[in-house]
């Protein structure tokens, strides 16, 4: 049960398109019905059934920096948790089309890497490119499960 990379494709398309449906959610349902998305989407695509995942999302700092728990996670994409009072919900900001570049991936049996960037676009048309390296494992039922994500935005050194 190999990994391939038209499955890597298809991990990161199905991950993108996931994160415009919970911002398309938010505008029509609210945070009820973008939170619900949400919930379905770490079920799908995430391995919290193998254990805990390595997530460092974008826009977090401090002690809540990295989340190894559904709920970390949860909060990340839609926010409205006390527990995590610096996210304001990154799937919530009016995604609607996203595209990939990819710089590499590795991949060895059921184990694989990618990184590159994620570029989304909102709907205003505002541009967003991120820096991600995804890390996934085949489950026994051969789905591909996100065990690593890692992101953050492209660095800007400072021009003396």
């Amino acid at each position: 049960m190999s990994i391939t990379e038209t499955e890597l494709a298809q991990a990161r398309t199905a991950w993108a398109d996931a994160l415009v449906t919970i911002a398309k959610a938010y505008d029509s349902d609210g945070i009820d019905g973008a939170r619900a998305i949400a919930n379905g989407v770490l079920d799908a695509a995430y391995g919290y059934n193998l254990g805990p995942v390595l997530f460092k999302p974008t826009l977090s700092s401090g002690e809540t920096t990295f989340r190894t728990t559904k709920v970390g996670a949860l909060s990340y994409f839609v926010g409205h948790d006390t527990n995590y009072p610096l996210d304001s919900g990154f799937g919530l900001k009016g995604w609607r089309e996203h595209r990939t570049e990819t710089a590499a991936s590795f991949i060895d049996g059921d184990v694989a890497m990618w990184m590159g960037w994620v570029i989304l676009t909102d709907k205003d048309g505002k541009v967003t490119k991120v820096d991600k390296s995804f890390g996934y494992k085949k489950d026994a039922d051969g789905t591909l499960r996100i065990v690593l994500h890692h992101s953050s935005l492209p660095y800007e050194p400072q021009l003396k």
